[in-house]
């Protein structure tokens, strides 16, 4: 399975502005769950305002095994 193109282009952004000094970590909540999610952000400016630009949340608990690596055994049926 292969990495969409706006999902290379939002890590792009994203090691752009860790390397800039501008990513936060902010408590925000779940829209769907209400739960409390740590959420990295883009820092940017508008004007004198922040905008903050979420791209994901840090795992709860032990990310080794909330995920799981691609499979190589796996077939893509997108695959001609």
């Amino acid at each position: 399975m292969s990495i969409p193109d706006h999902a290379r282009a939002n890590f792009q952004t994203l090691l752009r502005a860790a390397a800039d000094g501008n990513l936060a970590l902010m408590e925000c909540t779940d829209a769907a769950t209400r739960e409390t999610r740590y959420v990295i952000c883009a820092v940017g400016r508008d004007g004198l305002d922040f905008v903050f630009t979420p791209f994901g949340h840090l795992a709860d608990g032990n990310p080794y095994v909330a995920y799981m690596p691609p499979s190589p055994t796996l077939r893509d049926d997108r695959a001609p």
